[in-house]
């Protein structure tokens, strides 16, 4: 009977989806110049949703929010601002790899990113990939990934874009960024700040979200110079600011924060000689925090990264079918903190890839990586993809490839606890995707299985420590589903439809029961419609509920939430420059938490205007 009405819902999902849907939101990769051009040639098997920055302004300013409302990620959300963990197919937040212009940056630490210390602003595109990509990304990118881009060209034009949002509990969202390029520099400058009172009421409570402030700031500065027509050097770095004060659960409780302070730089040489295309890369990432378990005090923990990573990537392109590709990377990082063991660990590795397309409609890739350390035993990964066209309206996606997670700096080196016998985490998946295309309508599915070997746990020893140990294996597999129609109605009025769909089973083996916080049902959608400089546009995500338990007792059980967010905007000047527009949030104030006892707002308002001299 539950499978029957598994099988209902996702069939009710399709007859009703239509009449939802969002402008912009999901590009082809084809049209875009992206920074990682990995993500580009090496993912025929996978689906790639990329996020423009006019989508990203529809929403928050913190990357949570945009993935939220236009992606199949499940967010565990510590309240509006705070801490937020996503859940990529089922998986652990350390389970999904973050990108930045190519480099790896998930935290040294605990081996996930907060999505609420990225800022959207800073960036030109955020690409998601679901599905495994250790072979290409390393460790994490087991559920899948997020890029966060910068685009460079030498179109030598010169673009300003102006962005100030303000809205309820005195949030701000300022954003500026310049282009600027000749025939030989190009530079991209980006700059955004975000802060909120966050002070909420909770809705049905009778009591305001207390402690809730947050601010950050963002500073992204690209450049790149052109030797001479074969010679490219790139320069990227990244400046991360801010601070969150943690929401209170009861208002007894002591009042903490936390700081962060992230530097990032990357110097990239591009070089082409012949069929060879030669990228030399060097990055530099400083990742520092700050927690404070009383702000009445000065006394605070620490911990302190400094990773150094050099990468070489050489790809001989042996015809216009035919390419292949040799990535060399070395990976050093020195650590510390307040509870860890100041310890270091050095990682080489070495990937091969191919790509080939035999005939005109298929496309297949085949990749192995090999990761070489002295803090654990890496196993051989590997990759294999292909795409078929049977039609120009339908094609057929495959993808298999083995992935893991190396265990962390606390899991290693915590001080007393720390475990240097583990293993990384193994996953083996295949995914199978159907691309449909009929003139202004697509349609993807995408069916996946996964399973995951010596998952990392922190478990009580017989000391009463609790210590990490290769303890778990879990099992996932589940459908995904995209869909997009845009069309001229008649006259000047454009209509965009947009809406995505999740199923996802994930279960510990030695239970069968689902993991915490990973909803079985998670579907979003959109509509857009202009008219000449008028617009309006409207958001909808569902949430099914998640157990918080790991014995899925009901009792604790989340319930499933909706929220819908509508927005209105007006275009002035001759070419659109100037901008205003409207927003409200969570319009049915309904009463809703991802994490237990973490309230989120109910209905509040924004205002903002988009400036483009």
């Amino acid at each position: 009977m539950k499978t029957f009405i598994r099988y209902i819902l996702i069939l009710s999902y399709f007859t009703a989806v239509p009449v939802f849907g969002q402008a912009d939101s999901i590009t082809i990769l084809d049209e875009v110049f992206l920074t990682d051009t990995k993500l580009k040639d090496f993912s025929t098997g996978q689906e790639v949703t990329i996020l423009n920055d006019s989508v990203l302004k529809k929403n928050g300013a913190l990357l949570t929010s945009a993935l939220n409302f236009n992606t199949n990620i499940y967010f565990k959300e510590n309240g509006l601002g705070m801490v937020s963990s996503p859940s990529f197919r089922g998986t652990s937040a350390s389970q999904t790899a973050v990108l930045w212009n190519g480099i790896n940056i998930n935290s040294q630490f605990n081996g996930q990113t907060d999505f609420n210390t990225i800022n959207a602003g800073g960036y030109d595109n955020i690409s998601i990939r679901g599905g495994g990509g250790s072979v290409v990304y390393g460790t994490g990118a087991v559920g899948g990934t997020v890029h966060l881009n910068t685009q460079l060209d030498f179109s030598k034009e010169t673009q300003n874009d102006f962005f100030l949002q303000y809205g309820s509990f005195n949030s701000l969202d300022a954003r500026y960024k310049l282009k600027t390029s000749t025939e030989k520099w190009s530079l991209s400058i980006a700059l955004a700040r975000n802060s909120s009172d966050n002070d909420y009421e909770w809705p049905g409570r009778y009591r305001k979200n207390e402690n809730g402030e947050f601010y950050n700031n963002n500073l992204n500065v690209a450049i790149a110079y052109l030797l001479n027509e074969n010679n490219t050097v790139k320069f990227y770095s990244e400046v991360f600011d801010g601070e969150r004060h943690f929401a209170l659960i009861r208002p007894s409780e002591t009042k903490t924060k936390y700081q962060d302070f992230n530097n990032r730089s990357l110097l990239e040489w591009v070089s082409e000689f012949g069929d060879f295309i030669s990228v030399a890369k060097m990055a530099y990432l400083d990742e520092n925090y700050k927690y404070f378990d009383n702000i009445a005090r000065e006394n605070y923990s620490s911990g302190n990264a400094n990773t150094f990573i050099g990468k070489y990537d050489l790809k001989f392109l042996v015809s216009e079918e035919l390419q292949f590709n040799t990535v060399l990377s070395n990976t050093y990082t020195d650590g510390d903190g307040s509870g860890i063991e100041k310890n270091t660990r050095n990682i080489f590795s070495a990937a091969l890839l191919m790509k080939h397309r035999p005939v005109e409609k298929l496309d297949y890739e085949l990749g192995i990586r090999k990761e070489i350390t002295g803090n654990y035993e890496s196993p051989l990964l590997f990759s294999a993809a292909a795409a078929y066209n049977f039609t120009s309206y339908y094609s057929l996606k495959l993808n298999v490839s083995r992935d893991f997670r190396i265990p962390t700096y606390n899991d290693l080196y915590w001080r007393d606890a720390g475990n240097q016998n583990l293993s990384p985490e193994t996953s083996n998946q295949v995914e199978l995707g159907n691309q449909f295309n009929y003139r202004n309508f697509s349609l993807n599915l995408t069916g996946y299985y996964m399973q995951i070997d010596d998952m990392i746990r922190w478990l009580p020893a017989e000391n009463g420590v609790w210590r990490p140990k290769n303890e778990e294996s879990v099992e996932i597999y589940g459908l995904e589903s995209k869909l997009q129609w845009e069309n001229k109605i008649f006259n000047n009025h454009y209509l965009n439809l947009t809406g995505t769909y999740a199923y996802t089973v994930s279960e510990n083996k030695n239970t069968g029961r689902q993991l915490i916080y990973v909803p079985f049902h998670k579907a979003t959608a959109a509509v857009n419609y202009v008219f000449n400089d008028f617009s309006i546009d409207y958001q909808f995500l569902y949430n099914g509920d998640v157990f918080t338990r790991s014995d899925n007792n009901e009792k604790f059980k989340i319930d499933a939430y909706m929220i819908s967010n509508l927005g209105i905007s007006y275009d002035f000047g001759k070419e659109n420059t100037f901008t205003i527009g409207a927003r409200i949030l969570n319009i049915f104030n309904e009463e809703y938490q991802n994490v237990e006892d973490r309230f989120m707002p109910g209905r509040n308002f924004n205002m903002y205007i988009n400036f483009n001299p």
